[in-house]
C-alpha cells in the first residue's frame, strides 16, 4: 500500500486540460478499460493518457520503434480526458490500493509535484534509466523529488509570441520589432497598432491566468516560496507586475476577452486579433486558418522589467512517469529507450504531430531545420528549441491550482478598481488559511 498524505486538487485542477489541453474525448479506441489494466504479461505495458492526436499518437509512434528490436511488446493505451486520468489516478492512490493501476501514466508538470510529495512510494526513480542532463533542466526538475528523478519529460510548453505579421506591417512594425522586448513595451505597441488598424492586440479569459505563470516563470518565481507550499503573493514583485500589466491591457481596450476554448481558436482563426501569447501547442489550431500562410511569424516572449528575467517561458506540458510495482523496470526500459534517447523517434515527432521535445540532441537534426511555409519562412522548430533551453527553472509546488483559483478571485477584484497592495495581501491571508 502507498504512504499517502493530503493532496491538494481544486476544482480547475481537476477541470483544467493540459497542453494546455486537448483531451477532450471521453475514452477512444487504442485499449479497453477494465479492471485487470495491469497485465501479468510484461510485455505489454498499460498506460493512462490523454488526447488521442498528441500523446496516444507520440506512444503509438514509440511502440511501433521499441518492436523492431523487442517485437513481442505491445502497449494497451487507455485514453481518457485529463481530469479523469488525474481523477482515476488520485482516487486509486489516495486509496491506498495499488491494483488496477497502469505501469505509465502521463502527468502534466504543473501537477506532478502534488503527486510526488503525497504518495511519496508510488512512483518509481527513473534517474538512473537515462541521461538527465540531456534534457532541458526545468522539464526534469519538475519530476524531482530530493535528487530523485521520477519523470522522463515529454513535451516542451515553451511559449512564443504569435503575430499576425501582415497587420504588425499594415501598422508600420515587424516581427523585429518585437524581439527582446519588455511586457510594457509590447503593450504600448499594442496600443499603437491597434489605434492604426482597430484590430485587438490580444485576448485573454479572466478566468485564466496562464498569461501570468508565463510571467512568473520568465523572471524565475513561483506565486508559492522555495518549499513548494508557502505561499508567495504579498511580497511578490513579479507577480504584483504581472497584476498590473494585465491591468493596463485590460483597461487600455486592445486586450478582447473571451470565456471559453472555442472563442479563443476563434478569435485568431477569424483574424480578429494581431498577437497570441502562448504555449507551442497552440501552433496546429493557427494553423487551422489555412487561408492564413504565410501571414504568421514567432517571435520570443516578452520579459518582465524584474531583474533577471528573460525572454523565455512555458506554458504547460507533460512528463512521463512510472508506477511502483509489477512491470516497473519494463515501463522504464521502454521510456528510457525511446522517450528518453532517441534522436530519430524525436525528429518523427515533430515532423508527424508537431511534438516539440526537451530532448537538446534532437535538436541538431533535419527536422528541426525545415522553414515553415506557413510562417514565412520561419525555422519555427529551431527557434523554439533554442528559447526551451533558455526557460527559467522553478519549483512549482503543491499548490499551483489551489492558488491560482485565489488569485483569478483577487484579479477580478483588481480589475473592478481595488487596490493591488490590498488584493494581493488578502489573497496571501486567503491562501495562508487555507493550508
Amino acid at each position: 500500500m502507498f504512504s499517502k498524505k493530503h493532496l491538494f486538487l481544486s476544482a480547475s485542477a481537476v477541470l483544467l486540460l493540459a497542453a494546455c489541453g486537448n483531451g477532450d474525448d471521453e475514452t477512444g479506441d487504442t485499449g479497453e478499460e477494465t479492471t485487470e489494466e495491469t497485465s501479468g504479461d510484461m510485455n505489454e505495458l498499460t498506460v493512462w493518457t490523454w488526447d488521442p492526436n498528441f500523446n496516444v499518437k507520440a506512444l503509438e509512434m514509440a511502440e511501433e520503434r521499441y518492436q523492431e528490436e523487442n517485437p513481442d511488446f505491445s502497449l494497451n493505451i487507455i485514453e481518457n480526458a485529463q481530469e479523469d486520468v488525474v481523477q482515476k489516478l488520485n482516487t486509486s492512490l489516495s486509496s491506498g490500493v495499488d491494483t488496477g493501476l497502469p505501469q505509465i501514466v502521463f502527468i502534466e508538470d504543473y501537477r506532478a509535484p502534488s503527486f510526488l510529495n503525497s504518495y511519496d512510494e508510488a512512483f518509481y526513480p527513473l534517474g538512473d534509466y537515462y541521461n538527465t542532463d540531456e534534457f532541458a533542466d526545468y522539464k526534469v526538475a519538475a519530476g524531482s523529488v530530493d535528487d530523485n528523478v521520477y519523470n522522463i519529460p515529454f513535451d516542451t510548453g515553451v511559449t512564443g509570441l504569435y503575430v499576425r505579421t501582415d497587420y504588425l506591417e499594415d501598422a508600420g512594425y515587424s516581427l523585429e520589432d518585437l524581439e527582446d522586448i519588455t511586457w510594457d513595451e509590447y503593450i504600448e505597441i499594442g496600443k499603437d497598432v491597434y489605434d492604426q488598424t482597430g484590430i485587438k492586440w490580444l485576448t485573454n479569459d479572466h478566468g485564466d491566468l496562464g498569461i501570468m505563470r508565463v510571467m512568473l516563470q520568465s523572471s524565475g518565481v513561483w506565486w508559492t516560496e522555495e518549499d513548494g507550499t508557502t505561499p508567495y503573493i504579498a511580497d511578490n514583485m513579479a507577480l504584483k507586475e504581472a497584476f498590473e500589466d494585465y491591468k493596463e491591457m485590460n483597461d487600455s481596450g486592445i486586450m478582447n476577452v473571451h470565456n471559453e476554448w472555442d472563442q479563443f481558436i476563434q478569435t485568431f482563426n477569424n483574424g480578429d486579433v494581431v498577437t497570441v501569447p502562448t504555449g507551442n501547442w497552440i501552433s496546429a489550431s493557427i494553423m487551422q486558418a489555412e487561408d492564413q500562410s504565410g501571414k504568421w511569424g514567432i517571435a520570443p516572449i516578452p520579459r518582465q522589467n524584474i531583474e533577471g528575467s528573460v525572454n523565455a517561458s512555458n506554458l504547460g506540458g507533460s512528463s512521463i512517469y512510472v508506477l511502483q510495482g509489477e512491470g516497473q523496470e519494463a515501463a522504464a526500459e521502454f521510456l528510457a529507450a525511446t522517450f528518453g534517447s532517441d534522436v530519430d523517434f524525436y525528429q518523427d515527432l515533430v515532423t508527424e504531430i508537431n511534438a516539440l521535445g526537451a530532448y537538446e540532441p534532437a535538436t541538431e537534426g533535419e527536422a528541426y531545420e525545415q522553414e515553415s511555409e506557413f510562417y514565412g519562412g520561419q525555422q519555427i522548430f529551431q527557434d523554439l528549441a533554442e528559447w526551451t533551453q533558455e526557460i527559467p527553472e522553478v519549483d512549482f509546488g503543491q499548490r499551483t491550482y489551489e492558488i491560482q483559483d485565489i488569485l483569478a478571485v483577487a484579479l477580478q477584484e483588481y480589475l473592478n478598481g481595488a487596490d493591488l497592495d490590498e488584493v494581493l495581501q488578502n489573497a496571501q491571508e486567503q491562501a495562508e488559511s487555507n493550508m
